[in-house]
């Protein structure tokens, strides 16, 4: 069973743009926050940035100004509006649902995770 299920993902060059789609399953979407973490290659997991169901967001500060998260609860989808893109923003980007998306990572309860997707910026 499929909970989280992330698209948008791709090859971009610096200074472009790319949003990422993030469908959840109703009751996982309305219960929990939700946010993107993201992992480059030989790097530590990070967080990207959260929306909680209220409606309140945070981002790392290495993304803020250039990316935008925002959650449409009548397609129980987030988005990651990624503008500016970097290098250093080439990562694999994780969808999470959790009660709490925090820089420590999702915690508070159950976390669900999508699979992942590859976003590259070439310089």
């Amino acid at each position: 069973q499929v909970e989280l299920v992330e698209s948008g993902g791709g090859l971009v060059q610096a200074g472009g743009s790319l949003t990422l789609s993030c469908a959840a399953s109703g009751s996982i979407f309305s219960a929990n926050a939700m946010g993107w973490y993201r992992q480059a290659p030989g790097k530590q997991r990070e967080l990207v940035a959260g929306s909680r169901s209220g409606g309140s967001t945070n981002y790392a500060d290495s993304v803020k100004g250039r990316f935008t998260i925002s959650r449409d609860n009548a397609k129980n989808t987030v988005y990651l509006q990624m503008n500016s893109l970097k290098p250093e923003d080439t990562a694999v980007y994780y969808c999470v649902a959790a009660p709490k998306i925090t820089t420590r990572g999702p915690s508070g309860g159950i976390h669900y995770w999508g699979k992942g997707t590859l976003v590259t910026v070439s310089s």
